[in-house]
């Protein structure tokens, strides 16, 4: 079943004996031809401005800011849709960021966020990519995801009205092939940012992320540097440093997006 879409999937299993009847043989609507739709999660906003730092740099401003960068280099290819789950300073609850990702059945899901350490910890410099996974790769990426979930909780997944045995075979294939694409997507960031813009030594992360919960989006979180640390702070307020790190997103987007259309 590996790379085979969701919805191929669905098609399939629900196409099986005893399986039509169940949901009234209702037939769906086909997808409209389009370009693949990208949603970006600038992180944090309006009340909750997240990471500040030393030099009072609000993570909220600085996410959009690239999001809205990264939009524009983005349609500027041509291959790809673009919709942003803010475009201002408001705030956005996690749950509805992954909804509006789902709803609208998007390709993938990218969160972009910058980093903070509290006061007394050694300084870190470098930008990250994660991964939803239940056990975090170190204490840093656990106390991260448990700091982004605080806003709220993840919602439940509608599935068909099949028995629990199917369900449980629909969420796994999705859960599969969802883990798979968001891998895949955060290997290309890594690579696509490796020389352009500092890196953590363990770059390549995975955490408990709220906004990575999606069953059926592929999703990965940047964190595109650490604010508590000046070369970051000062780097992520030029204009044109973000423009390297949406260029460089933009590659793996790309790339994500080419390898899935083919396939």
């Amino acid at each position: 079943m590996r790379g085979l879409h969701r919805r191929t999937i669905l098609a399939a299993l629900l196409a099986a004996p005893g399986i039509a009847s169940a949901q009234g043989a209702r037939p769906r609507a086909a997808p409209r031809a389009s370009l693949p739709l990208v949603v970006l999660d600038p992180g944090h906003g309006g009340a909750d401005p997240g990471a500040i730092g030393p030099g009072g740099t609000q993570e909220k401003r600085i996410t959009l800011a690239l999001a809205l960068e990264l939009k524009r280099q983005l349609e500027g290819q041509g291959r790809v849709r673009v919709a942003l789950t803010r475009s201002r300073d408001v705030f956005v609850p996690l749950k509805r960021r992954v909804e509006l990702a789902r709803e609208r059945e998007a390709a993938l899901l990218l969160s972009l966020h910058a980093d903070s350490l509290p006061p007394g910890q050694p300084p870190l410099r470098g930008a990250s990519v994660y991964t939803l996974s239940e056990t975090a790769t170190d204490p840093l990426a656990a106390a991260l995801a448990r700091r982004e979930n605080l806003a709220d909780r993840a919602g439940g997944l509608r599935l068909p009205s099949v028995s629990p045995e199917v369900q449980r075979i629909l969420l796994s294939l999705m859960r599969q092939e969802t883990r798979a694409g968001s891998e895949r997507l955060a290997r290309l960031a890594v690579n696509a940012l490796d020389g352009d813009v500092p890196l953590l030594q363990q770059p390549l992360r995975r955490a408990q992320f709220v906004v990575l919960k999606a069953p059926d989006v592929p999703a990965a979180l940047v964190e595109c540097g650490f604010l508590s640390h000046p070369g970051d702070e000062q780097a992520l307020r030029r204009p044109e440093h973000r423009a390297r790190v949406a260029a460089a997103l933009a590659e793996a987007v790309g790339g994500f997006v080419g390898r899935r259309v083919a396939a």
